[in-house]
């Protein structure tokens, strides 16, 4: 059980580690904007995507939190 409560904090730190660094890359994208400066659809399904690995690497945290009690 520990090992498991162990590879769930690794996946959290990983998503924090990493998403943040490809949202940014994403929102520098010259198709993240159009002419006018409003977030395009491409933007905003990263956004989603970005949103999902944040609640999965939560889910994770808590489920590793809670399996070692």
């Amino acid at each position: 059980m520990t090992l498991l409560a162990i590879l769930l904090l690794v996946n959290a730190a990983f998503a924090v580690i990493v998403w943040p660094t490809f949202y940014r890359r994403v929102a520098k994208d010259s198709r993240a904007r159009d002419v006018s400066g409003a977030a395009t659809r491409f933007l905003r399904v990263h956004r989603v995507i970005v949103g999902i690995a944040y609640l999965i690497a939560a889910a994770s945290a808590v489920a590793a939190i809670v399996s070692f009690f």
